[in-house]
């Protein structure tokens, strides 16, 4: 009797466990952990690099999500990531020659993110909030973002990119955008230290309000030095600008809207506004022709220094287990 009921229990016992292990998915909650550097292998799972942690890695495959943790550092280089991005507090993410197909999103305080020729889906960074670290957002060489940019921190620049949706901006320390094709619109609201746009086309509306520190559009205009004017196939806004705000050598297909900017924006002859001109406007400045200095920011630096950093602790740590 007690040898039937011990086969009978083990008999259950193996029905139990076969169920569960079919109900399950193979990867259901497989987490990778990255401490360390790794090479071209595919990690069949989510990717975590844990709080205070460096991981590097170069062409690498991860077929999940990614959590960069809190203090974290990732740095990847031709690699792909089929799922989103998530960098935390004070952490950092360094991506080159890679593909995203999720979002990428910086949470409040996060140190930065800096992306070269890849290729996301939509970007977010949030407001710094309460943290104490003012983040930043880099978006360059060839990188094409399938989607809309919302940045609401610290530095952001995008420069010989594409964005296939609206490139939006609200609170951040300055926004510039150079040789960049925008299929939205364009939007750069409250920027402490203004905007600068140049060699870019934008097909959506443009819309610049409550910049401080002035906002430029082409050319001499005392912010940034910029090669050319830039093609706005809709109306372009520019009201309650703190600063000089100028226009110099663009062609706008729409309406230039000009409404409480002080000093009153100065817009060269050389543009080609074929919807007029609404609000009041002058002739540029003989200040113009001065060479305008460069940008004043740190976020570069910041990221060279990080990034620097991060990969001499992914070197020492040795090579990840991510087999």
């Amino acid at each position: 009797m007690a040898r039937r009921t011990a086969s009978a229990l083990a008999t259950l016992s193996a029905m139990v466990t076969a169920s569960v292990l079919m109900a399950a998915p193979a990867n259901a909650d497989l987490v990778m952990y990255c401490v360390g550097t790794g090479g071209a292998v595919t990690v069949p799972s989510d990717l975590y690099v844990p709080p205070g942690e460096s991981c590097s890695l170069q062409g690498t495959t991860i077929t999940g999500n990614v959590r960069v943790a809190k203090d974290a550092n990732l740095i990847i280089k031709g690699g792909t990531v089929n799922g989103e991005v998530q960098v935390a507090a004070n952490a950092y993410f360094d991506s080159v020659d890679t593909r995203v197909d999720g979002d990428v999103t910086l949470a409040a305080g996060g140190f930065g993110m800096y992306l070269r020729n890849t290729d996301t889906a939509r970007i977010v960074t949030q407001p710094k909030g309460s943290q104490p670290v003012e983040g930043f957002l880099f978006v360059e060489a060839g990188s094409k973002v399938d989607g809309n940019i919302n940045a609401q921190v610290g530095e952001v620049s995008v420069t010989d990119s594409e964005v296939t949706g609206n490139l939006s901006t609200n609170g951040a320390y300055f926004t510039d955008v150079k040789n960049v094709f925008v299929d939205g619109t364009l939007s750069v609201l409250n920027n402490a230290n203004g905007s600068v746009v140049c060699s870019s086309a934008v097909q959506g509306k443009a819309t610049f309000a409550g910049n401080q520190g002035g906002v430029q559009l082409g050319p001499n205009g005392g912010l940034d030095s910029c090669a050319s004017g830039g093609y706005f196939a809709r109306d372009v806004a520019i009201s309650n600008t703190t600063g000089r705000s100028t226009l110099d050598d663009n062609i706008i297909n729409g309406q230039l809207q000009l409404t409480a900017n002080n000093p009153v924006t100065e817009v060269a002859a050389n543009n080609k506004i074929r919807g007029g001109i609404a609000g009041e406007s002058v002739a540029p400045t003989a200040a113009r022709a001065l060479a305008a200095p460069e940008r004043e920011g740190t976020a570069a630096e910041r990221a060279a220094a990080r990034s620097a950093a991060a990969n001499d602790a992914a070197a020492a740590k040795g090579a990840a287990r991510l087999g």
